[in-house]
């Protein structure tokens, strides 16, 4: 049965697919059989006549699995809005039975499944349900994507506190460098370094074309594959 990672970011639009399929990439690379799941996404596009969000279509190429789309993505929503409100205009209650079902699923016969939230800790799935909900019920150890950006330091503290209030492990973060020209980025790095009590797993540097981002994880791979094994 597979080590489990849920990756939560500090914000949506941080760069938490980058980060899973970069680990993902890294995984395969290294010899490790790994998959991917996101349990909810909202906004399909056309891939190859197949209607599918673009996250999904990323974690796929990255890791290579050939898993039903249903499996990988047990909830896809038409809307590129707020889940609740994408699913409530499909009349879709979503499941978490039927998630952490489809994880345990993908989890038989690998080393590593990395499952990916959506939008931020509290984003909403109905009209009282959250993705931090999601992640209770999967109960796997969290690593936090950092977004580099103006308004990050709260962000990280508030995640920080909340991931740790739910009653899950913090397995560590990952920073990722999503503005370019943020000022001040080195005492931004070390202010984020104390919110934590310890330096990044990975530092994922700006940069448009994601091909180089598994070389810039890579490191983090045997950290995470190390620190699960005592949790």
């Amino acid at each position: 049965m597979a080590l489990r990672y849920f990756i939560a970011g500090t914000d949506t639009g941080v760069g938490k697919t980058r980060v899973g399929c970069g680990l993902l990439a890294a995984a395969r690379s290294a010899g490790v059989v790994a998959a991917g799941m996101k349990p909810v996404a909202a906004g399909l596009i056309d891939v190859n006549g197949v209607m599918m969000n673009d996250d999904v279509a990323m974690i796929v190429q990255a890791s290579g699995q050939q898993d039903p789309l249903d499996r990988i993505n047990p909830y896809a929503l038409t809307l590129p809005v707020s889940p609740h409100i994408a699913a409530k205009r499909q009349q879709i209650a979503i499941d978490i039975g039927l998630i952490t079902a489809s994880a345990d699923a993908l989890a038989r016969d690998r080393q590593l499944l990395l499952l990916e939230g959506a939008g931020g800790w509290f984003a909403p799935i109905s009209e009282s349900g959250t993705m931090a909900d999601v992640a209770v019920a999967l109960g796997a150890p969290v690593l936090l994507v950092v977004g580099l950006k103006l308004g990050c330091l709260n962000h990280a503290r508030l995640t920080r506190d909340a991931i740790l209030a739910s009653g899950l492990h913090l397995a560590g973060w990952i920073g990722s460098e999503i503005d370019v020209e943020m000022p001040e980025k080195p005492e931004n790095k070390l202010y984020i370094e104390s919110i934590f009590g310890e330096q990044a797993l990975a530092w994922l540097p700006f940069n448009p074309d994601a091909r180089g981002d598994a070389g810039h994880l890579a490191s983090a791979l045997p950290r995470l594959l190390a620190a699960s094994a005592s949790i």
